[in-house]
């Protein structure tokens, strides 16, 4: 019965993800979501009370497991250039698990900032120790004097895009092979870093 019901569950929470994904928080309707799953809606009631429960579920822990992460990077003390090259692998590791989540909250983000703002950080992630040491690298002269503000947009922008526009780059430089770019996703990360270290150093 258990193993039943961790099957209904699942298959609940793939077909939310799917309608969630392609609708928004929004426009989906738990109706919708029911037939997805071939369950009746009262059924889908019974494991999650409402919409809200269905979205936490689904998408909390992948945001949970990404910035918690990257908290916990920020907080040690690792070298400067150390935490970068983490960073970037932490999050094309996790985007890759999750490669609909960057459209998705780049969706929600402009519908709904708050929401989305309390499932990323949930009043945990601070950049102040990290921007202190840009700071200090750059005072000794170990890096070029970047503002941390723009280095974390740019970080972030050049993990992120090709999540974003990975049915383009599937169907425009791919074409189609998915191995190929799944490939090409994990050796962004040494491109990347590689990219951002040069950029940065002197």
């Amino acid at each position: 019965m258990k193993i039943e019901q961790n099957t209904s569950e699942q298959n609940i929470l793939a077909a939310a993800r799917k309608v969630f994904v392609l609708k928004g928080f929004d426009g989906a309707r738990m109706q919708e979501i029911a037939d997805e799953a071939g369950i009746n809606k009262a059924l889908l009631h019974y494991y999650f009370r409402n919409k809200e429960k269905l979205f936490e579920a689904i998408f909390q822990p992948a945001f949970r497991k990404l910035f918690a992460n990257i908290n916990e990077l920020v907080e040690s003390d690792k070298p400067l250039l150390e935490k970068i090259s983490l960073f970037i692998d932490n999050y094309i590791d996790v985007l890759s698990q999750n490669p609909d989540l960057p459209g998705f909250i780049a969706h929600e983000i402009n519908r709904n900032p708050d929401r989305i703002y309390s499932l990323l950080f949930d009043g945990s992630f601070s950049p102040a120790k990290l921007i202190i040491q840009f700071s200090e690298e750059i005072a000794k002269g170990n890096i070029r004097p970047i503002a941390p503000q723009h280095l974390m947009v740019n970080l972030i922008a050049v993990c992120i895009f090709p999540f974003i526009a990975r049915p383009m780059l599937s169907k425009i430089i791919f074409q189609g092979d998915q191995l190929m770019l799944d490939q090409f996703m994990q050796e962004r990360k040494q491109e990347i870093k590689q990219f951002v270290i040069h950029a940065i150093t002197k």
